[in-house]
């Protein structure tokens, strides 16, 4: 006869999910990188700031533990801003951030289009 819930006392214990593509990632130590979706997302921000005339050229990083699209005004400057896509830290303050040029966090989540949505509001460089 079948114990009821599944032969386990917490049936929560065996419902951690991990996607496929991060555990591969993980196993072949391949390095961070942004998805198709992401990508899409990173580049159409980056396609109306460029329209707008505030940005100018950009850089992709995929490190072993991090991925980062940069953005410049001029290539030969620091970045304005750097995406930051951290898998490590996707559990708890979640996985994206937008980082300005001085090394302050801007904005944290989870999800990468309400992160991004900190350049909906009109964010400027101010020289100090």
């Amino acid at each position: 006869m079948m114990e009821r819930g599944g032969g386990t006392e917490d049936g929560d214990a065996s419902a951690i999910l991990i996607p496929l593509h991060e555990a591969r990632r993980e196993r072949l130590d391949l390095p961070v990188a942004f998805e198709r979706r992401e990508l899409d997302l990173i580049l159409r921000l980056y396609g109306r700031m460029v329209a707008a005339n505030e940005w100018r050229d950009y850089a992709i990083d995929h490190l072993t533990d991090r991925a980062v699209f940069s953005v410049y005004r001029r290539a030969s400057e620091v970045p304005l801003f750097q995406i930051v896509k951290d898998p490590k830290l996707a559990r708890r303050q979640g996985a994206f951030a937008v980082i300005a040029a001085g090394g302050r966090i801007l904005k944290r989540g989870h999800e990468l289009a309400r992160v991004l949505g900190i350049f909906d509001t009109g964010l400027k460089l101010v020289k100090a």
